[in-house]
Formats: C-alpha cells, sequence, structure tokens
C-alpha cells in the first residue's frame, strides 16, 4: 500500500526540512568562513595593511559583531521550529498527524528501525530546542552545559538526515517508487494526468 500524505503533513514536513536546513548553514558558517577566530584573522591582516592595528580581543569582538545578524537569524529559526514541532506534537491531539510507534504489533524490522528513528529524531529535537531556549531564557548558572548539550545536537541532525534521506532515495528505487512525488505533491507520478 502506497502512503498518501496530507497536505497538512507535508507543509509541516517542508516547513521543517527548510528550517533545519538553514539552520544547518548557520552552524557550518558559524564553524568555518565566519569563526570567530578566523574572522579575526581576515580583519586583522587587512588593517594592517592598511597601518591599522587593533588587539586580538578587539579583532574577536569585531569578528562576533560582524556575525551576529547571522546568529540572530539562527536564533529567529529556532523559535519557528518551537512552534512547527508544538504543531506537530498537537495535531494527533486531533486525529490529523499520527506519533510513530515502534512497538505497534506486526511490524517488519524495518517498520520497527523506521519508527524508532523518528522516535529519536523527536527526542534529540526536543532535546535542542530545550537548551536553545534555556540558553536564551533559561538561569545564567545553566548556559555553559545547556550550550554544550545543544552544540551536539548537530550530531543528531546530520546523521538524521543522512538516514531519512538515503532511506527515501532507497524507498523510491525499490519498493515504494513515487514516494518523493507524493510528499511534494500529494499525489504520485503516475497519478497525474
Amino acid at each position: 500500500m502506497k502512503r498518501t500524505y496530507s497536505k497538512i503533513y507535508r507543509i509541516l514536513h517542508w516547513a521543517i526540512a527548510i528550517s533545519f536546513s538553514f539552520l544547518l548553514m548557520t552552524i557550518f558558517l558559524r564553524l568555518t568562513w565566519m569563526e570567530k577566530e578566523h574572522m579575526a584573522d581576515i580583519i586583522g591582516s587587512f588593517l594592517n595593511e592598511n597601518g591599522q592595528v587593533l588587539s586580538q580581543d578587539q579583532l574577536i569582538v569585531l569578528a562576533k559583531q560582524i556575525r551576529k545578524p547571522m546568529w540572530e537569524w539562527h536564533i529567529y529559526t529556532g523559535y519557528v521550529l518551537v512552534g512547527l514541532f508544538s504543531l506537530r506534537f498537537l495535531l494527533p491531539l486531533f486525529g490529523k498527524m499520527k506519533i510513530q510507534n515502534p512497538l505497534e504489533r506486526n511490524l517488519s524490522a524495518k517498520e520497527k528501525f523506521q519508527k524508532w528513528t523518528y522516535i529519536f529524531f523527536y527526542i534529540g529535537v526536543v532535546t535542542s530546542l530545550i537548551t536553545g531556549l534555556l540558553i536564551e531564557f533559561g538561569p545564567k548558572s545553566w548556559k555553559e552545559i545547556t550550550e554544550e548539550i545543544h552544540e551536539l545536537s548537530i550530531y543528531y541532525l546530520v546523521a538524521y538526515i543522512i538516514i531519512h534521506i538515503s532511506g527515501v532515495l532507497i524507498a523510491e528505487f525499490t519498493n515504494q517508487k513515487g514516494i518523493l512525488s507524493r510528499i511534494v505533491s500529494g499525489k504520485s507520478i503516475s497519478n497525474k494526468k
């Protein structure tokens, strides 16, 4: 049986996917090209070539100021994800979307793996969102530990994305042809006229 995806499911799926992609982009930039010490070195070299000098501490402060607007968008996108996942967890109460249950009877090993993957993903997301909110609004004494936990979230997210995309591609090219078109349009390509 080919699974169909409701409009609300598809909108929520793609809104979450786009939000996570944007978050990953901000993390990637912060860890690479816009890493504060790397940026400080670039700024310092430019200033030195033009006969101006700032201390390393001043250069770091300047680098942080340059990347601050990008990081604010990371935070705003986190708020969007809090809303999207709140909606995701509220919809089952209205019969609109189910929460995955890996303990259902008569599931194949593959189906159990898929459902457990979703459960671990949701646990990771909830942990990331709660720690993100605690970084912003929680007690200052918790900031260091919540930042450490929050930063670890990149690992589960990247792992999940790889597993998810691999699984979808395997399904598309084996026993669930049309899964990509169904998650985009709600219909299989073969169903379109």
